[in-house]
């Protein structure tokens, strides 16, 4: 028997691929359930955090909502004030340890992102570790690509590839991987890029990834063609722009100071950027 129709579908994919505009504006889906509308709300309040615009999700969100949009807003708190972070973490591990609400999957992945932008990776890995969404075991290949245990994050891509391997998430984070690993396998990366490219509208998360593999491979026109149409996207915000300072920067690094070793760091963006 045929399971019921993923509403949430294109809005999820559009927010994984950095298509934040669109997901906003047809985040208007009727017929969801009360828990379907919470994560709808959820992606859409994620998608205004990837813009910068925290004080409306943090003016949005009161405190009467659930679980999963409270944990959204702390992370607009923790991100809007970043030298005031101390008591927004406090109150992100008091939730923590509250059994009623420290296992809502949103919640560990919000305090993965936080512990991974604090480079906490040991304390983000207490919270997602044990999965149970597809971002949680991408945010681990993230974090353990950040620890430079590509052996834990391939295992942790497998685990992806059993669930699902045609998932959005788990091509994103085949291609983080095989940038980690180098060598032939950037080739791969592109590719998934590429086939990104082909399906949906291009976003800055797909030209910057591509360009990440081009420079890999030296093709350093075609990187600088695909940064400049990241630049030309980034009209209603400065999400691309940051993203272009820096893998400007972790390229020169790579080139003049440890060749062969520093792209592979560039495609794996700010956390909160690449899951808002």
């Amino acid at each position: 028997m045929a399971g019921s129709p993923d509403h949430l579908f294109n809005l999820r994919n559009n927010v994984y691929l950095g298509s934040y505009q669109a997901a906003i504006n047809n985040s208007d889906l009727p017929n969801l359930s009360p828990d379907d509308a919470v994560e709808r709300d959820c992606l859409v309040y994620r998608s205004y955090i990837a813009f910068g615009s925290y004080q409306l999700v943090i003016n949005e969100i009161d405190s009467s909502a659930a679980t999963p949009l409270q944990a959204v807003k702390l992370l607009a708190l923790y991100l809007s004030n970043p030298h005031d972070k101390e008591s927004t973490i406090s109150s992100l591990k008091e939730w923590l340890a509250d059994p009623a609400i420290g296992n809502n999957p949103i919640l560990r992945l919000i305090a993965g992102i936080i512990f991974t932008h604090e480079e906490d990776y040991n304390e983000a890995l207490k919270h997602t570790n044990a999965g149970g969404t597809m971002e949680l075991h991408a945010l681990n290949v993230q974090i353990f690509i950040k620890m430079h245990r590509s052996d834990y994050a391939e295992r942790q891509l497998r685990v992806m590839q059993q669930i699902d391997e045609d998932h959005t998430l788990t091509q994103l984070a085949n291609a983080w991987l095989n940038l980690a690993v180098g060598g032939s396998k950037i080739q791969e990366a592109y590719l998934i890029f590429q086939d990104f490219s082909e399906k949906y509208p291009m976003t800055g998360l797909i030209l910057n990834g591509k360009a990440v593999c081009c420079m890999h491979m030296g093709n350093f026109d075609e990187a600088e063609t695909l940064l400049l149409e990241a630049l030309n996207k980034a009209s209603s915000s400065n999400f691309c722009f940051l993203i272009f300072k820096h893998m400007i920067l972790q390229f020169f690094w790579w080139l003049f100071i440890t060749p062969g070793t520093g792209l592979a760091t560039a495609i794996v963006f700010h956390d909160h950027k690449l899951f808002p």
